[in-house]
């Protein structure tokens, strides 16, 4: 294994990835390196990250619980206030429970080897988020990749499928191209099978449905079409972890099997108690999601005007695909240059090398008319056509 070697290929691609420092609170004008910029690259999507609320019952959850929870979930690091969040994100889904994990990563890696095993197939979206797929990969079952969101695809390949069980897994929101997937007909092909759909809602939850409960509202769908649903706490929530929610018998399917909930120790509670602050707000305060989707619809109508094509949905998440992995490079550096900061994204994260930009409440139309006029210059400049 040569590791220099391998290092060193990777900054001859540009796929090197670097570190930035950030001074200061997750918020739309940033202090990153030292210098001022206009972030369009968090997944803070409803500005919960710093609002006061929120940390203040950061804060007294440390005075309550503590810096750490010093064990795992099922020792003594699971509190009430654990309990007490499950117990609201379950009522706020509508699933019969839920239970808390560390991370994203760890709740989808988590499930899908709790769930599945190598007599099981599980089939995949082909952009499905990294974790979902190193999940599959960890569960020995045999995984299967339909085309993106591309149910024929899917319906062909179950009813070739000699297999009695297994998991149909998408991602809500894809997490780099800002797609939606199409739940209902996704419901509808598996409907009748042996098949259990589980949705990663990383990127809907909160956003999406009624008062934010995610993708699986907005599609008019619920646990009898969706038994497993994952969803993450510090994108739109602002804070930190993920849960699952799903029926009684997948939730203690979870405690007893997945090694990633099992053996770790369990967050600290002041993230808990925070994410119920956070929780509170997004059922209260509509607005942070109006001001959000009209942000969006503005940014999609002012780049149409721009001749940006930045995909088919209307979501947080709007890519700008580029030509190749340098001139992706170019334009975010030449953009850091007008004080805007738009991470380029290449492969292996993506298929093809892209600018993602995302739509945050915060943002005001001054932010997004100023970095779309930037942009359509810096394009022209570094002689990008998109």
């Amino acid at each position: 294994m040569d590791i220099s070697a391998r290092l060193a290929e990777q900054q001859a691609k540009g796929l090197y990835r670097r570190h930035r420092v950030v001074d200061g609170p997750q918020q739309v004008r940033l202090q990153v390196d030292g210098r001022r910029m206009v972030s369009f690259c968090s997944n803070d999507y409803l500005g919960l990250a710093n609002h006061p609320e929120v940390k203040a019952a950061f804060i007294e959850g440390i005075r309550q619980y503590g810096a750490g929870s010093g064990a795992a979930h099922l020792i003594t690091g699971h509190s009430r206030v654990h309990r007490q969040l499950e117990e609201e994100l379950a009522a706020f889904t509508g699933y019969d429970r839920a239970l808390l994990f560390a991370t994203g990563y760890m709740a989808n890696v988590g499930v899908l080897s709790a769930l599945a095993g190598r007599h099981d197939v599980i089939y995949q979206d082909k952009l499905n988020h990294a974790s979902l797929l190193d999940g599959g990969l960890q569960s020995r079952a045999k995984m299967r990749r339909y085309r993106h969101i591309d149910m024929e695809d899917l319906r062909r390949r179950l009813n070739h499928e000699t297999a009695a069980d297994g998991l149909v897994v998408t991602d809500g929101v894809f997490s780099m191209e800002g797609d939606m997937a199409p739940l209902p007909d996704l419901a509808a092909v598996v409907s009748g099978s042996r098949y259990m759909v589980m949705v990663d809602d990383a990127h809907g939850f909160g956003v999406l449905g009624a008062r934010g409960r995610g993708s699986v509202d907005a599609a008019g769908l619920d646990g009898t079409y969706i038994p497993v649903y994952m969803a993450t706490l510090g994108k739109a929530m602002g804070t930190f972890g993920a849960f699952v929610a799903g029926s009684q018998e997948i939730i203690e399917a979870l405690i007893q099997f997945a090694r990633s909930y099992v053996y770790t120790t369990a967050p600290p509670s002041a993230i808990a108690q925070a994410a119920r602050a956070s929780l509170k707000i997004l059922q209260q305060d509509e607005e942070r999601r109006l001001r959000l989707h009209e942000n969006i619809r503005y940014f999609r109508t002012v780049a149409m005007e721009l001749g940006l094509d930045t995909g088919r949905f209307a979501t947080a998440i709007q890519p700008v695909v580029m030509p190749d992995v340098n001139s992706a490079v170019a334009v975010q550096r030449a953009m850091e240059q007008q004080g805007y900061l738009i991470m380029a994204i290449r492969p292996p994260t993506v298929p093809c090398p892209c600018l993602r930009i995302t739509l945050c409440s915060e943002h005001v139309r001054s932010d997004i008319d100023g970095m779309l006029d930037a942009l359509s210059v810096v394009l022209k400049s570094v002689d990008v056509r998109v």
